[in-house]
């Protein structure tokens, strides 16, 4: 797990420059301000996951399963979030309903709240140092 976690981090982070680069440049012409501002919030928070997986992967060993809990929590609640934000984004240059995504976005956040209360209770009840 802890390979899979490092590994997840990069590709979040390497996705997060790329898609930010494009938000701050190609994206600007065609999405609305409103629009471009959701899709640099999941840019943001892509980020933010891939820095906490970084973190998380480099220094707990992955001998536990609340150790995999905090790291799949972040995962999952990045791709639901992160997007179904770009998606949302998109739909109206698609051409497509994607309104539907609108609950996942939530879900995904809260996922990524429940990674952060597993690693509290993880140093809580551990003798990490």
């Amino acid at each position: 797990m802890k390979k899979t976690t490092l590994i997840i981090a990069t590709i979040f982070g390497l996705l997060s420059i790329i898609l930010g680069a494009f938000g701050a440049h190609a994206f600007k012409e065609i999405l609305s301000s409103e629009k471009l501002q959701s899709f640099e919030t999941g840019v943001r928070y892509q980020m933010f996951a891939a820095i906490f997986l970084l973190v998380i992967g480099a220094f707990l060993s992955f001998k536990s399963k609340m150790e995999s809990w905090v790291s799949w929590l972040m995962i999952v609640g990045c791709v639901l979030f992160s997007f179904s934000i770009y998606l949302l984004s998109f739909q109206e240059i698609w051409g497509v309903n994607l309104k539907f995504l609108g609950p996942i976005t939530p879900l995904g956040g809260l996922s990524m709240i429940l990674s952060w209360v597993v690693l509290l209770i993880y140093f809580l009840k551990s003798n990490y140092k």
